[in-house]
């Protein structure tokens, strides 16, 4: 009765071999409301990219239709790839997180390497086409997740717990906050935070990791020239949105201008008069102005059927594991949502967080994608008897971290 626990008993043969606890067979089921969200969201992008990124792409590239068809490719690259995660047993980044996260610390040391620099900032490489800072966030949760259930019985403990998940969002953030990407640096310690939560973290540890956070995030501040510029505009327009930055005061004019029916499709004039970089970070702008008011709400309303559906995931795993997964995942895709929509509507600093999945971008697109195909791995060997409650009890998906803390002292208490 009550609640369900974890368990972490075998559920089938092990196919990865001896000394790997045993995984549950992958089955062919597919989540249904996942991939209807996912399809949704997709051709939304595609269509809003198409209209944001003409002219910009004919004043960048001289080529009107170039990131649309970029756009195509990086979406057809990032379905694959998203499938084959979906396919790959969750159970198995155990034995791959590591050389995968060495891989990513090597890519983000090169970033500063190659020093290709684009819009003020050192952020990609292969001429602009990948910007690892984006990689970073996704392979941070999986390594996250995957650390913190492999010391789940030893995070009371601070040397085990706070000192090496300190240590591991130091060198990641560290690496991304030298590019700089402030935004993405915070995204990362966020994330990394939540999962700690999450996975049952002490809450004294916890408290005193909020508050090391904010020390070391007002001394960011402080010695960033960007950053103080950010933080100065931000409270500017706070106390008089006519002062607000000018990438903000231009989203404002958009949103203004659409009203609550918007001025169609395509036919946004804010986009071609100065609103920066319309087809990637200011594409929630475009919408509010094409499709107005309701146009926004209907891309929030496609956002939080995305979390409820990965939350759900996150309630309905085999194990700790499969919650942490899934939940930092689907935080992590809800955040980037959160900060961009807040950015634009001037609730927030300017951050340079893309609308995931809507934003032009392949570096964005393509990992957003491959979370999603480990969402739907998860989904896949979802505990037996679940799926007719597939549409209730929504308040179950928010006690992850009570799940977490009773299955890691059970543990304790048969040792």
């Amino acid at each position: 009765m009550g609640t369900r626990t974890f368990r972490d008993t075998a559920v089938s043969v092990n196919p990865a071999g001896a000394g790997m606890p045993a995984v549950r067979k992958l089955g062919g089921r597919v989540d249904l409301p996942l991939l209807l969200v996912m399809i949704a969201i997709l051709a939304f992008g595609l269509v809003m990219v198409f209209s944001a990124s003409w002219d910009f792409s004919l004043a960048v590239f001289g080529e009107p239709m170039r990131m649309f068809y970029r756009q195509i490719l990086w979406l057809i690259l990032g379905a694959l790839l998203s499938y084959f995660f979906s396919r790959i047993d969750y159970h198995l980044w155990r034995a791959l997180i590591l050389p995968v996260m060495l891989g990513t610390i090597i890519l983000l040391g090169s970033v500063l390497l190659v020093n290709e620099v684009r819009l003020g900032a050192v952020r990609t490489v292969l001429n602009g086409s990948v910007q690892p800072s984006e990689m970073a966030k996704l392979v941070t949760v999986i390594y996250l997740a995957v650390w913190l259930h492999s010391k789940r019985e030893q995070m009371h403990d601070i040397q085990w717990g706070l000192i090496p998940l300190a240590v591991i969002l130091g060198i990641i953030g560290g690496l991304i906050y030298l590019q700089p990407d402030l935004s993405a640096t915070a995204t990362v310690l966020l994330l990394g935070g939540l999962l700690f939560f999450l996975a049952g973290g002490d809450v004294k540890q916890i408290i005193f990791l909020l508050i090391v956070a904010v020390l070391v995030g007002t001394l960011v501040v402080q010695v960033s020239a960007t950053g103080r510029d950010r933080l100065a505009a931000y409270f500017q327009g706070i106390k008089d949105p006519t002062q607000a930055s000018y990438h903000v005061r231009r989203s404002f004019e958009a949103i203004v201008k659409g009203g609550w029916f918007g001025v169609g499709i395509g036919r946004s004039n804010t986009k071609l008069l100065g609103l920066p970089v319309p087809p990637t970070g200011s594409i929630f702008a475009v919408i509010a102005e094409e499709l107005g008011l309701l146009g926004a709400l209907g891309t929030v309303i496609l956002y939080v059927t995305l979390v409820w559906r990965g939350l759900r995931i996150a309630e309905k795993a085999p194990d700790m594991l499969g919650s942490l997964l899934a939940a930092g995942l689907t935080f992590w895709i809800a955040s980037e949502a959160v900060i961009n929509m807040l950015v634009m509507v001037g609730l927030l600093p300017f951050a340079g967080n893309a609308l995931p999945f809507v934003s032009a971008g392949g570096s964005s697109l393509t990992s957003s994608l491959m979370a999603v195909g480990i969402l739907m791995n998860v989904s896949r060997q979802a505990l037996p008897g679940t799926e007719q409650q597939e549409w209730r009890n929504l308040g179950a998906t928010l006690d992850l971290r009570g799940r977490n803390r009773r299955r890691s002292l059970s543990r304790i208490s048969r040792s």
